[in-house]
């Protein structure tokens, strides 16, 4: 396994001795490669919703494109969308 050193901010060096102490944790190296798979799974998520979001854009595009549009307000589609979300 590669060797990596990173210098810390204080209260980031104190949480994680802090992990370590507490048994969650048998080293700092530990803590620190479990936090980047959690930053990977974020990110992983950010992507995949953003991909999603373009996907939903260009089929309103084309909708839009070939003159199919609702006619709902938007304050209509907005109090459905929270009522399904949220049984508002």
């Amino acid at each position: 396994m590669a060797t990596m050193n990173v210098s810390l901010p204080a209260d980031m060096v104190e949480f994680v001795e802090n992990e370590v102490a507490d048994g969650g944790y048998v080293s700092s190296s530990e803590v620190v490669r479990d936090a980047l798979r959690l930053l990977q799974h974020d990110k992983a998520l950010e992507r995949e919703k953003l991909a999603i979001l373009r996907r939903e854009i260009a089929i309103g595009l084309e909708d839009a494109a070939s003159g199919r549009f609702s006619r709902k307000t938007v304050q209509e589609i907005a109090d459905e969308v929270r009522r399904e979300q949220f049984g508002e």
